[in-house]
């Protein structure tokens, strides 16, 4: 499950990042057009990604319930990161995509 809630915060991330105030909150530059789908799109395939760790580890009947949870669990915490510690809601996106290889491991 830790690689599922990795992958739900960095597209959750990614998907912040798409918009024309969280960019320019994290990033401090206004997105382009192509920069904003590229971010959107990224953010929606890893959302979509982080569903195969969940139903990989506890079947589909438990894992997409798990990975329903998750997907709160994530959203939770980046909402509640953004409006006080938006450096450290973007800082823990990247090292969780870092970290994922690593958790994608340790769940084989």
């Amino acid at each position: 499950m830790l690689l599922a809630l990795l992958l739900c915060y960095a597209g959750f991330t990614a998907l912040c990042l798409s918009t024309d105030r969280h960019h320019g909150e994290l990033l401090r530059s206004k997105p382009s057009p192509q920069r904003r789908l590229g971010w959107r799109a990224s953010g929606w395939l890893l959302l979509l990604g982080s569903i195969w760790p969940a139903v990989a580890v506890a079947g589909w009947s438990q894992g997409l319930v798990e990975w329903c949870a998750v997907l709160m669990l994530s959203a939770l915490l980046l909402v509640l990161l953004l409006p006080y510690l938006p450096r450290l809601a973007l800082s823990l996106a990247g090292a969780g995509l870092l970290a994922s290889p690593v958790a994608a491991f340790v769940t084989l």
